[in-house]
């Protein structure tokens, strides 16, 4: 375990005799309503940290001043930025709220963070890659994104590590897939019900992260005072096709899944073809070694196939 850890052995028990001074940490999750937000929410609730995630009426991200007096009166021992703009393809010719969102909003939080001692933890992604390896890629790799998307998320980490902070850390990471939103695991298993069969992209390579595990380690890696780029996705490593073919095998669907080639599957922004990333960085700070995926994945479709299409 990293020296700066909690006592992975403590129990809920242990958490029970707590006393009256000891009160709960106070943490501001960002983007809470989004597909990382709600696991974020629901894993610091679970661990008694109080835990506010306002909504959009509530705090408009993009009003940098505004964010500022909301956080200085909130006065959170922890941020977790899980706010971003996502749509990969619709950032080409949105580049400006893409920035804004990816770049400026981080960059804003970090200035906050800094100046109050209040611990950021921000997400990026491996689309910070260009793809051009076969082996993952760690914290040390050159970036060089394909994509505007890619584009405004590498900015939004240049901007925190700009300011050197000691109490940040930029967690990337990647194909998230989990409770409360759409996602791809989700899609493919609803195409089957509609389709019969389906064709996924065979030659794009990543990390299939399983958001309730992705907030668990970033909150266990916030507890052991991890400063600045971190991996953190599940073990392992797929193909789309892959991915949807053990989603569909779990699920127990009568789907065929039939591979294509990313050129069969045009999209507006390119992606990067192998973009695994590795996790030693994190397992060395924390001590915890990310599960394999097809394990999160079967966890996931558990608890979430009472809402799918039954076969």
């Amino acid at each position: 375990m990293g020296k700066n850890c909690p006592d992975a052995s403590r129990t809920f028990a242990d958490d029970e005799k707590k006393t009256a001074h000891d009160a709960p940490k106070r943490v501001l999750v960002l983007g809470g309503s989004g597909l990382l937000g709600q696991a974020l929410v629901q894993t610091l609730e679970k661990k008694r940290y109080e835990t506010i995630a306002p909504s959009h009426k509530e705090l408009d991200v993009c009003d940098a001043r505004f964010v500022e007096e909301y956080v200085l009166s909130l006065r959170p021992d922890y941020i977790y930025n899980a706010v971003a703009y996502t749509a990969v393809d619709k950032a080409e010719d949105d580049e400006a709220n893409a920035m804004a969102l990816n770049r400026t909003l981080p960059c804003t939080l970090g200035r906050i963070a800094k100046s109050a001692g209040i611990y950021l933890v921000h997400y990026s992604t491996d689309f910070v890659f260009n793809g051009k390896r076969n082996t993952p890629y760690d914290e040390e790799c050159k970036p060089a994104p394909l994509s505007v998307y890619g584009k405004s998320k590498l900015e939004g980490e240049k901007a925190l590590l700009f300011l050197n902070p000691e109490n940040f850390c930029i967690v990337r990471t990647a194909w998230l897939f989990g409770h409360g939103r759409k996602n791809f695991v989700r899609t493919i298993l609803e195409r089957c019900a509609l389709q019969g069969s389906v064709n996924v992209v065979h030659d794009q390579i990543g990390s299939p992260t399983y958001s309730m595990d992705l907030a668990e380690y970033s909150i266990a890696l916030a507890e052991c005072n991890g400063h600045g780029l971190f991996h953190i996705v599940n073990a392992g490593c797929a193909s789309w096709c892959e991915l949807a073919a053990e989603a569909v095998r779990v699920s127990g669907c009568d789907c065929p899944v039939f591979p294509i080639s990313h050129e069969e599957y045009a999209t507006k922004a390119v992606r990067p073809a192998y973009a695994v990333l590795c996790t030693a960085k994190f397992t060395a700070t924390t001590g915890i070694v990310p599960r394999a995926w097809p394990l999160a994945l079967a966890d996931y479709l558990n608890l979430e196939y009472q809402d799918m299409p039954h076969h």
